[in-house]
């Protein structure tokens, strides 16, 4: 076993399937499944995800809406995917906690990071909802946040693509997949996998980040155990 603990960051759009909008309950009985098969090995996993796939705070603010307004919903919609998700877990017997940045007492746990670290001790599966609490910041500085606050070994960027390429592989059939890169690589070149602050976070407390394809069926458990998948950001070459 290559990890003890690690984060897994899902996207909101990673659970709405080909709908183009909402949620499709097939694709998050295969997620749940998935990660089942990992920590009934004893690996200890925490989830960041996102709300993508209900709203998205910067599109609505660039179509007008105030910023800090639209982020606050789409934290909303991060509490509504995890409590998806937790669902989809508990209904294959993965025991699964929902915590909180922005205060949900009767749906979910508030975040408290030792609270957290005792879930994953007792194999419990935490899902990080809400993201920070705070506006202006996406659920990627949340991963790295979160992933440098409970102890993680390495954060898992689940994708649509196989890795980080120098371009976009669905424009240019001839682009180049990377398989490991530094922090400062990504930042210089504004290889967008993940903010510019959840990169230097991860930098500052030397938490590697694995990029690799989540519609692979049986990516995250390769990913998990040490196997070449997707592109390393970081850790050891």
């Amino acid at each position: 076993m290559k990890y003890r603990r690690v984060l897994l960051k899902l996207s909101g759009e990673a659970l709405m399937g080909d709908r183009g909008f909402g949620i499709d309950p097939a694709v998050v009985a295969g997620i749940a499944q998935q990660i089942s098969e990992i920590v009934r090995t004893g690996i200890q996993m925490a989830i960041v995800v996102g709300g993508g796939n209900i709203f998205r705070g910067v599109k609505a603010a660039a179509g007008g809406m105030d910023r800090a307004t639209a982020d606050y919903i789409g934290m909303i919609a991060t509490i509504m995917n995890a409590i998806t998700l937790q669902d989809g877990l508990e209904q294959i017997g993965v025991p699964t906690r929902v915590q909180t940045a922005i205060a949900m007492q009767q749906v979910a746990e508030p975040y408290i990071r030792r609270r957290a670290i005792r879930h994953l001790e007792k194999n419990r599966v935490v899902i990080f909802g809400g993201g920070s609490g705070n506006p202006f910041f996406t659920t990627d500085t949340t991963a790295a946040l979160r992933a440098a606050e409970i102890d993680a070994e390495v954060i898992f960027k689940a994708t649509q693509v196989d890795g980080i390429y120098d371009c976009d592989p669905k424009l240019n059939p001839n682009a180049h997949l990377y398989q490991h890169l530094t922090y400062s690589h990504v930042l210089t070149h504004n290889l967008r996998v993940m903010d510019g602050t959840a990169i230097a976070l991860c930098r500052e407390n030397n938490i590697p980040i694995v990029v690799f394809n989540l519609s692979v069926r049986g990516n995250i458990a390769r990913a998990v155990q040490g196997e070449t998948v997707g592109t390393i950001v970081g850790g050891q070459a």
